[in-house]
């Protein structure tokens, strides 16, 4: 008889090949996860991205009810199948989810860790790489984003943020409490659209990342934006850049929330986060996801939205309103056009104009070798 291992509970007993094995099972699985952990932070990875792995593998743990040696092909297959099924996971989370168990499996496997070995002598078996080409999703595309997440018009902008605008008005209106969380909600929002930033970038400014532009002394305090929390890539600290200010408003709005709203609501906050919650000095990105959601919803925008839209809509504006696309390229921290590209949608009115001015100069070609002849 053999009792099917529970990750949970490690105390209970396991009977393999007529002999009993007892706790020890749990108690290597715990080994490995710290192991691999120490393997990822000698690679410099950030402790979020070596966090999210070692959840992803206990998941798996747990959907399979045992132990990396007596893990198969077939249970993460049959693990991918709920994920898609069941909770309806996109296909890129699929996919680093199937990469984050082949990693964990890549290192217990290595001879020179000698998990293989240990494993084999205590349970008569050892774990053996399950993620193959066979069973593993493909990236075909630069572009896996679902099709309902796309650019707004600047109507739809507008619409947003009146929406969030209007719910401030009417918890002052009630004289309802919240009427401050409610302002830093709307300010995240239009700051997130006039900057083009990321959530993580948003959520983690402070007030002193903002400062003059000597270029564009109209935009007083507020004319640079410096990120200093942009997307990291291959174990490297996050990336800084400066954005320059282009939305003469967004000014407006920050100096009404930093120096008026911010001070008064959260007077201990100063030096931290420009965006407190009423309890800690930083707002979570699921509270930015909510406020989105929120006004998208009493705007009467589209399901599927996200605020990572607000981003794409600020590069699709800024290529529509004539600025380089270089400019575009360096203010949202891309390394590569193309990336920028994908973020691109440019109105019909945009394209037309673009076409028109592109026949005026080739008429006015053909026009001057007329006149030359």
């Amino acid at each position: 008889m053999r009792e099917r291992p529970s990750v949970e509970r490690t105390t209970r007993l396991e009977v393999v090949g007529g002999g009993l094995a007892t706790d020890a099972a749990g108690e290597i699985l715990e080994a490995m996860l710290d192991g691999w952990r120490a393997q990822q932070l000698s690679r410099n990875l950030s402790f979020a991205t070596i966090s999210a792995g070692e959840r992803v593998v206990r998941r798996f743990a747990q959907h399979s009810g045992g132990y990396p040696w007596g893990w198969s092909p077939a249970d993460l297959e049959r693990w991918v199948g709920d994920l898609r099924t069941r909770d309806g996971r996109a296909r890129s989370t699929v996919r680093a989810y199937e990469l984050s168990v082949g990693a964990f499996l890549a290192y217990v496997c290595d001879p020179a860790y000698g998990w293989a070995q240990r494993c084999l002598d205590r349970f008569g078996r050892h774990p053996v790489q399950i993620c193959s080409s066979a069973n593993l999703a493909v990236h075909s595309t630069e572009q896996e984003a679902r099709p309902d997440r796309r650019p707004l018009t600047r109507q739809e902008c507008q619409a947003l943020f009146d929406a969030a605008d209007a719910r401030v008005e009417a918890i002052a209106r009630l004289a309802r409490k919240g009427w401050a969380p409610a302002v830093r909600d709307a300010t995240m929002l239009k700051v997130a659209y006039a900057f083009g930033l990321r959530r993580r970038e948003l959520v983690m400014l402070e007030v002193s990342d903002f400062a003059p532009n000597p270029k564009a002394p109209e935009f007083g305090d507020f004319g640079v934006c410096s990120v200093r929390y942009g997307k990291a890539s291959k174990g490297s600290p996050p990336r800084r850049r400066g954005v320059l200010t282009v939305m003469g408003w967004s000014v407006e709005v920050l100096e009404e929330w930093a120096r008026q709203i911010l001070p008064r609501w959260r007077p201990d906050a100063s030096g931290g986060g420009l965006w407190p919650s009423e309890r800690h000095p930083r707002v979570s990105e699921d509270r930015l996801n909510a406020a989105f959601a929120a006004a998208a919803a009493e705007a009467g925008l589209a399901p599927g939205l996200s605020p990572h839209c607000l981003r794409h809509s600020y590069v699709t504006h800024l290529v529509e309103d004539g600025y380089d696309a270089l400019f575009v390229q360096q203010q949202v921290g891309h390394q590569h056009a193309s990336t920028t590209a994908l973020y691109t949608a440019v109105s019909s009115d945009y394209r037309t104009r673009v076409l028109r001015s592109a026949l005026d100069k080739a008429v006015a070609r053909a026009a001057e070798g007329e006149d030359r002849s």
